[in-house]
C-alpha cells in the first residue's frame, strides 16, 4: 500500500509557482528574440517590463559580472560623448537609448543565469524554438509555399521573421551549433530528435545567402568539433565525434548538390558566393571607405556621432571596430575591445571544466568568437541575440566563481551551496 505524498506547504507552493513564472518569463524572452519584423519588436516591449520588474523584485548582480556591467555602460557612455560632437542630434538619442537597453538585457541574462544554472536550459529551449520557427518561415517564404509568405524574404533571400537576411543568418548560429553539439555528444535517442531541427536550421541559413552567416556557421562548427576532441574523455568518443562530423559534412554536400538543381538557388549562389561584391570594391565601396575611415578616426578622438559615418561617407561602416571608433569615441572603442578579450579569456579559462553548464558555455563561446570575426564585415552592435550570448557567457563565469567559493576550504564548517558537479558531460 502506497501513501500519498504530503501536500506542499503554502511557502513551498508559492516558491514553486514563483519558479514556474520566472522560468516561463525567461523562456518567452529568449523566444521573442527571433521575431523582429518591425521595431519596436515584441522583444523590446517584453524585456523592458521584465527587466524592470525583476530589478524591483531584488535582482542581484554578482561581483563576477561587474566587468560586463561596467564595460557595457562605459561603451554606451562613449556613444553619448560622441553624440555631443553633433550639431544636429537627429536619431542619435533614440539610437543610444536602444544601446543602453541592449546592454541591460545582457546584464539581466547574466544575473538570472548566475542565480540558477538550470535557467540556461530554459533560455536555450526558448531560443531553439524561435530559431526553428523563424527558420521555417524563411524556408516557406523562399519557396513560396503559402500565399503572402514572400514577406519572409528580401531580394530573393530568406530572412524569416527578421528585417535583414544578414541578421537572420547569424541569429541561427547558436541554436544550430547547440543542435550540432547534441548530435555529436548525446546517445542515439537524444541525437535523433535533434537531426530534423538541425536540418531546418542549416537549410534556412543556406537560403539566407548571407556570406557572413555561412562563414560564421563553418567557423563555429569547426571550432566546436576541435573543442569536443580536446575535451573528449575517451578515444572512443573522439572517434565518434570525428565519424559524425564527417557524416554531417557529407550530408551537407549532398544537400547542397540537390539544392543546386534548382535554377533560382544556383543563380543566387553563384552571385553571393563571390568573395568581393560590386558594392565592396572600387572608389566609394565598402572597403575603400573603411580604409579612409581608419585614417579619419585618428582625427576624431571623441567620435563623430552615432549613424553619422554613413551620412558623411555615403555607406555605413560595415565594421564593428570602425563603428566603435566613430559612433562611440575612443573611450567606447577601448571599452568594447576590452570587453571582447575579457569575455573570450574568462570564458576559455573555464570552458573545459566539467560542469552542468559546460555544453552551453562551449557553444556560446565559439559562436561569440565567430561573431567577433563577422564584425569585421558587418555592424553587430544592434544584434539582440549577441547581447544574449554575452549574458550566457558571463552568467557561466559567475556560476563558476560561485562554485569555486563553495568548494574553497573554510575554517568553520558550513553548508556548501555550489552547483552540483556533473558526473560526465559526455556520458
Amino acid at each position: 500500500m502506497t501513501t500519498a505524498a504530503p501536500p506542499l506547504a503554502p511557502v513551498d507552493r508559492n516558491r514553486a509557482l514563483g519558479g514556474l513564472l520566472a522560468a516561463s518569463a525567461i523562456w518567452l524572452s529568449a523566444f521573442l528574440s527571433g521575431f523582429v519584423i518591425n521595431e519596436p519588436a515584441p522583444y523590446e516591449l517584453f524585456m523592458v517590463g521584465l527587466v524592470g520588474i525583476w530589478f524591483l523584485c531584488g535582482l542581484r548582480l554578482p561581483a563576477a559580472i561587474m566587468p560586463l556591467t561596467v564595460l557595457l555602460i562605459v561603451f554606451n557612455i562613449g556613444g553619448v560623448i560622441s553624440m555631443m560632437t553633433m550639431a544636429d542630434w537627429q536619431e542619435a538619442p533614440l539610437y543610444l537609448a536602444v544601446g543602453f537597453f541592449l546592454a541591460f538585457t545582457a546584464i539581466f541574462f547574466a544575473a538570472v543565469i548566475a542565480a540558477d544554472w538550470r535557467r540556461l536550459n530554459v533560455i536555450m529551449n526558448g531560443y531553439l524554438t524561435a530559431a526553428v520557427l523563424t527558420g521555417f518561415l524563411g524556408i516557406v517564404g523562399y519557396f513560396g509555399l503559402l500565399p503572402g509568405a514572400e514577406i519572409f524574404t528580401r531580394y530573393g533571400r530568406a530572412m524569416g521573421a527578421f528585417q535583414d537576411p544578414n541578421v537572420f543568418a547569424p541569429f541561427l548560429a547558436l541554436p544550430t551549433i547547440w543542435c550540432l553539439h547534441g548530435v555529436l555528444t548525446r546517445p542515439l535517442r537524444g541525437a535523433l530528435w535533434r537531426l530534423p531541427l538541425l536540418a531546418v536550421l542549416v537549410l534556412a541559413l543556406f537560403l539566407s545567402f548571407s556570406r557572413a552567416g555561412w562563414g560564421l556557421f563553418v567557423v563555429c562548427a569547426l571550432l566546436l568539433t576541435m573543442t569536443l576532441l580536446i575535451a573528449s574523455p575517451t578515444p572512443a568518443f573522439r572517434l565518434r565525434v570525428l565519424a559524425l562530423s564527417v557524416a554531417a559534412s557529407v550530408a551537407i554536400v549532398i544537400a547542397l548538390g540537390i539544392a543546386l538543381q534548382i535554377d533560382t538557388v544556383r543563380e543566387m549562389l553563384a552571385e553571393r558566393a563571390r568573395l568581393v561584391q560590386d558594392y565592396d570594391a572600387g572608389q566609394g565601396g565598402r572597403f575603400s571607405n573603411q580604409v579612409l575611415g581608419l585614417f579619419k578616426a585618428t582625427e576624431h578622438p571623441f567620435g563623430i556621432g552615432p549613424l553619422e559615418f554613413g551620412r558623411r561617407f555615403g555607406t555605413d561602416t560595415h565594421n564593428i571596430w570602425l563603428k566603435a571608433l566613430f559612433d562611440y569615441s575612443w573611450l567606447g572603442f577601448a571599452a568594447y575591445v576590452t570587453l571582447v578579450f575579457w569575455t573570450l579569456g574568462a570564458g576559455l579559462r573555464i570552458a573545459l571544466r566539467d560542469r552542468p553548464w559546460q555544453p552551453v558555455l562551449i557553444c556560446a563561446l565559439v559562436v561569440f568568437f565567430g561573431h567577433m570575426l563577422v564584425g569585421n564585415v558587418i555592424d553587430t552592435d544592434r544584434w539582440r541575440h549577441l547581447y544574449l550570448i554575452m549574458g550566457i557567457i558571463w552568467g557561466c563565469i559567475a556560476l563558476e566563481a560561485r562554485h569555486q567559493r563553495a568548494q574553497a576550504p573554510s575554517p568553520t564548517p558550513q553548508a556548501h551551496h555550489g552547483a552540483p558537479r556533473a558526473a560526465s558531460t559526455y556520458a
